[in-house]
């Protein structure tokens, strides 16, 4: 039995009942599924591997699997189902050592692997995580394994280059984009090619679907950006300014620092580096709000989601293709 049962909600707007009710019960086969394939051959490497599962998640990743495989002839096939899988044992792999990265205490609620274990434990646990996936993507075949391989590749070059500021002469702002399309937007494109490709989809539809998820999934976090500025805490659950106080670069504060308009300096003197001081957060948020960086910065956000959404005209005027245009629409307008 699982260890945690699937979101109440999808994390995908869904709005058609039928389509809606099928991803519900295939998430929940899902779920069960990642249980098994976390169970390590002790119990203390499951309860490590089974810590961040247990704390639950929006599920996106996996869920993109299941939508995108409606594209195709057999969204139910197994396949499709190991796909999601592999998926989420990565992202959740990725996590483990994300929170050693940056020392994180909390992770969905919960205490982080290195908070209540250590790093060592931590480290590990993420490696493991990703043999794992690793071995249910070679039941997938060779083809998925070159997948999984290059996608992993972007997933630790993105964590690695976050790690290092840009080199001479490099734009800040494109390393940046560079990091959050390897860090994030390539895990949620293999997601949307897997659920297009183990289903049986054309080679057209699967390239689409993999763009589109590359396209949604680094917009995703650049939304993230700028709610972490423009929102309230009431309204998106998020402390805003928390980048600020960790010294994060972000879409919208790269572009304010890209401006020479002397007005600026003061702004640009907090957003150097981490900002311990409560009341200089409080300035610099009001700052930024007030700053046209932050509608370069959606308007930039909206531009991603609109070219998402004109990929998926490979796609007949489904359900499916309507909660993929509207997930894009979410991401450039969402306030949590």
């Amino acid at each position: 039995m699982s260890s945690t049962p699937p979101p109440a909600t999808l994390a995908l707007p869904v709005t058609d009942d039928a389509l809606a009710a099928r991803l519900r019960s295939r998430m929940e086969t899902v779920e069960a599924l990642l249980d098994g394939h976390v169970e390590g051959r002790t119990a203390y490497v499951t309860e490590a591997a089974r810590h961040l599962l247990a704390a639950g998640g929006k599920r996106f990743r996996p869920l993109l699997v299941l939508l995108a495989a409606e594209a195709g002839k057999h969204p139910d096939s197994e396949d499709v189902l190991t796909a999601a899988c592999v998926v989420e044992i990565t992202h959740l792999g990725s996590l483990y050592h994300d929170d050693v990265m940056d020392e994180a205490a909390l992770r969905r609620g919960a205490d982080s692997a290195n908070a209540r274990w250590d790093n060592l434990v931590a480290i590990l646990t993420g490696d493991f995580l990703f043999a794992r996936s690793s071995e249910l993507t070679s039941r997938l075949g060779a083809d998925a394994v070159r997948i999984q391989a290059e996608t992993f590749t972007r997933l630790v070059e993105g964590q690695i280059m976050e790690t290092v500021p840009p080199g001479p002469g490099e734009d800040p702002l494109q390393h940046y984009l560079e990091v959050v399309a390897g860090k994030t937007g390539s895990l949620i494109a293999t997601s949307a090619r897997y659920g297009a490709r183990f289903s049986g989809a054309s080679r057209e539809v699967e390239e689409a679907l993999a763009a589109y998820g590359e396209i949604v999934g680094s917009a995703f976090q650049l939304s993230d950006d700028i709610l972490d500025i423009a929102s309230e805490t009431d309204e998106s659950g998020k402390t805003p300014g928390t980048d600020l106080r960790e010294g994060v670069p972000t879409l919208p504060t790269l572009m304010a620092q890209a401006s020479t308009d002397p007005a600026d300096e003061r702004l640009r003197a907090l957003l150097s580096g981490p900002i311990a001081d409560e009341a200089e957060v409080a300035e610099a948020l009001a700052l930024l709000r007030a700053h046209p960086a932050m509608d370069q910065a959606r308007a930039y956000v909206q531009a991603q989601a609109e070219e998402a959404k004109a990929l998926l005209v490979v796609l007949p005027d489904t359900p499916v293709r309507r909660a993929l245009e509207a997930f894009a629409d979410l991401v450039a307008t969402r306030t949590g």
